[in-house]
C-alpha cells in the first residue's frame, strides 16, 4: 500500500512540473492576468482600441510584432488618441506572445 501511495505522489509531482505556467497557452488569460483587459477588449473599444482593431491596423506590417511588443512593455501615446498606454509589467516573452495573439485576430 505504501509503495502505491508513493507512486501516486510521484506521478502527481511530475505532472505538476510538466504543466505550463498560468496563461502560457491562453493568451486571453495572460492578458487578463497582466491587466491588459482593464483597457482593451477583443472586439470593442474600452479605453484603448479593441484587439481586433489593432490587428486590422497592423495587418501585413512586418515590423509590427517587434514594435508593438516594445510598446506593450514601455507604453505609448498618440496612435489611438490622446490617452496614453502606460508601461506594462510583462516579460519580453509575454509581450511577444500577447502581440502575436492580438495580430492573429
Amino acid at each position: 500500500m505504501r509503495a502505491r501511495w508513493i507512486s501516486v505522489v510521484a506521478a502527481a509531482s511530475l505532472t505538476a512540473f510538466a504543466l505550463p505556467a498560468a496563461g502560457a497557452d491562453d493568451p486571453l488569460k495572460l492578458a487578463t492576468d497582466k491587466g491588459c483587459t482593464a483597457c482593451h477588449a477583443v472586439d470593442k473599444k474600452v479605453i484603448g482600441p479593441s484587439y481586433k482593431d489593432v490587428a486590422k491596423k497592423y495587418k501585413g506590417d512586418a515590423k509590427a510584432p517587434e514594435m508593438l511588443a516594445i510598446k506593450v512593455m514601455k507604453g505609448g501615446q498618440g496612435v489611438w488618441g490622446p490617452i496614453p498606454m502606460p508601461p506594462n509589467k510583462v516579460s519580453d516573452d509575454e509581450a511577444k506572445k500577447l502581440v502575436a495573439w492580438i495580430l492573429s485576430l
